[in-house]
C-alpha cells in the first residue's frame, strides 16, 4: 500500500506505517526532523499529484481554524482574512485529495472546517485510545470506516472534584 501523510515533518505517522509494511511517504514545506528520505519536502498539493497513492492522510495546520483561536481569526478580528484564507487552502486539500485517492482521512480539532467542508465524519478523543488526556478531533473519512475505540480510559476530568 502506497500511503501518503500530508502535513508532517516528524514521520511519526510515517514510522508506524513504515512497521506495519507499508510504502509510506510523509510531506511538509520544511525538512523532516528524523532526516529520513521517505520525505517529500513541497506543498502537499503538489505530493498529491506524485503518485497514485492508496491512502492519504492529511493533518492540515489548525491555527487559523480551531474554535481556540476565535479571539485572533474570528469574525471582526485582524486576523479574519487569514481564516478564511486557512479554509479555503484546507477545502480545496480536502477536495483535491478526494478526487485523485479513494480513501483519505483528515484530521483538525474542533474548529471553523465544518463550515467550508461539511460536519467532521466522527470526533474521538485520546482516552478513547489509551491517552490520559482531552482534544477533540474531528476526523473527515472519504471511503474509510470510522475508527473504533481501542482502550478507552476514564475522561481526565472524571475524577475532578468541582467546587
Amino acid at each position: 500500500m502506497r500511503v501518503l501523510i500530508a502535513c508532517e515533518e516528524s514521520g511519526v505517522v510515517r514510522r508506524a506505517f513504515e512497521a506495519s509494511g507499508h510504502k509510506a511517504w510523509s510531506n511538509d514545506l520544511i525538512p523532516c526532523s528524523d532526516g529520513s528520505r521517505w520525505h517529500l519536502q513541497m506543498d502537499c498539493l503538489q505530493a498529491i499529484d506524485l503518485f497514485e497513492w492508496d491512502l492519504i492522510i492529511m493533518h492540515p495546520p489548525c491555527t487559523h481554524l480551531a474554535v481556540s483561536g476565535n479571539r485572533w481569526y474570528g469574525r471582526g478580528t485582524p486576523g479574519e482574512q487569514q481564516r478564511a484564507e486557512a479554509l479555503r487552502w484546507t477545502s480545496n486539500l480536502w477536495e483535491k485529495a478526494k478526487s485523485v485517492c479513494s480513501r483519505v482521512a483528515m484530521e483538525n480539532p474542533v474548529g471553523v472546517l465544518p463550515h467550508a467542508i461539511g460536519p467532521a465524519t466522527q470526533y474521538i478523543q485520546p482516552w478513547e485510545f489509551g491517552h490520559p488526556e482531552t482534544k477533540k478531533t474531528g476526523l473527515w473519512l472519504h471511503g474509510l470506516p470510522a475508527l473504533v475505540p481501542t482502550d478507552v480510559m476514564p475522561p481526565p476530568h472524571a475524577n475532578r472534584v468541582w467546587r
